[in-house]
């Protein structure tokens, strides 16, 4: 964040104020993590502050401090669009496009408020007073914490905002796997520990509650799963059938694509879930090295994200989008193989 906008930022907060938080729609760990986090650290600081989630969210996370007080666009919907009208300042965490958040986006540009955009995808769009955007980091909630080391507040951080933090940068790095984990990002991580987040039992709630489903369905996706060996590159697939033979609950299908990711040889993995409610296919993509899946999403799927982790879709048919990605692979077939 440039010294302007730290400036700016701490003159919008320097009173009382009406404050909205946003993650996109179907939020993970590191939308959820930061947005709770921040909600605690402006009510703390005399603000009236609310998250709203455009939409529901896994059952996994429902455990952090300060779910309770969530409001959700899509099941509280008359709240929600009266907080977005009445607030004077909105947060935009871990997205950068008003596009993702789905129904609340009409909200959301007809708001009076002043926006401020906390995020670490690609290619930020230009709607904010304030916009601290960093693609380097591997988490929001990382970028979060530096928000609060540049407001001098790191000693308002309590256990409860640490867990939220640590939760979020905890599941953006794959448990702290992926390249985008940095000594700054482990330097974090023991500030947080010795705020009070308990690291065991973080990972054994997001981790360690799966339903005897979700397993049944784990065994179906990887029964489903295809190597391509001539574009390094594997799939799974899951109609909307196998979804609702194994009682298919939001979040279920969380990291079922680093399996594909984790054969030897593979530098591309995709999984291509079925979505007859939205008329959708949901695609979640994955890389090793230097292959762009957030070029991929963008160009074909209608999506986007970062060089190794990137989300799309397809109105056509879950055949006819396997067909599609198949017909376009030749056209990488030289930087899968690099």
């Amino acid at each position: 964040m440039k010294n302007a906008e730290i400036v700016l930022l701490k003159e919008l907060l320097a009173s009382p104020k009406k404050i909205v938080i946003i993650p996109h729609k179907n939020p993970d760990g590191d939308a959820m993590g930061s947005t709770l986090a921040l909600g605690q650290y402006l009510t703390k600081t005399g603000h009236s502050a609310t998250v709203i989630t455009p939409n529901d969210y896994p059952k996994f996370l429902k455990w952090l401090p300060g779910d309770n007080q969530v409001v959700n666009f899509e099941f509280q919907n008359k709240k929600a669009k009266r907080l977005i009208k009445e607030a004077e300042l909105i947060f935009t965490l871990d997205f950068n496009s008003l596009s993702r958040v789905g129904d609340m986006q009409h909200d959301l540009e007809k708001a009076t408020a002043q926006f401020i955009m906390i995020d670490h995808h690609q290619q930020p769009d230009d709607y904010a007073v304030v916009t601290y955007s960093d693609v380097t980091v591997c988490a929001t909630c990382q970028m979060v914490y530096h928000t609060f080391e540049m407001l001098d507040a790191t000693h308002l951080v309590d256990a409860d905002m640490a867990t939220c933090l640590y939760t979020g940068i905890m599941t953006d790095t794959g448990s702290f796997r992926f390249r985008s984990t940095t000594a700054t990002t482990h330097r974090v991580i023991a500030n947080l520990i010795e705020k009070g987040a308990d690291n065991a039992y973080i990972h054994q709630q997001i981790f360690d509650a799966n339903s005897y489903e979700r397993m049944q369905l784990l065994g179906t996706a990887l029964t489903n799963l295809v190597k391509l060996e001539e574009y390094q590159t594997a799939y799974i697939t899951l109609s909307q059938e196998e979804l609702d033979k194994h009682n298919y609950q939001k979040g279920d299908t969380e990291g079922f694509v680093n399996y594909g990711l984790s054969l030897d040889g593979v530098v591309l993995a995709l999984i291509f879930i079925e979505n007859k409610q939205e008329g959708i296919v949901k695609i979640s993509l994955r890389s090793k090295g230097d292959f762009s899946v957030n070029l991929m999403a963008r160009e074909h799927f209608e999506g986007g994200g970062h060089t190794n982790a990137a989300g799309g879709k397809s109105d056509r048919s879950l055949q006819e989008t396997v067909d599609y990605f198949i017909s376009i692979l030749p056209q990488y077939k030289e930087a899968l193989n690099e």
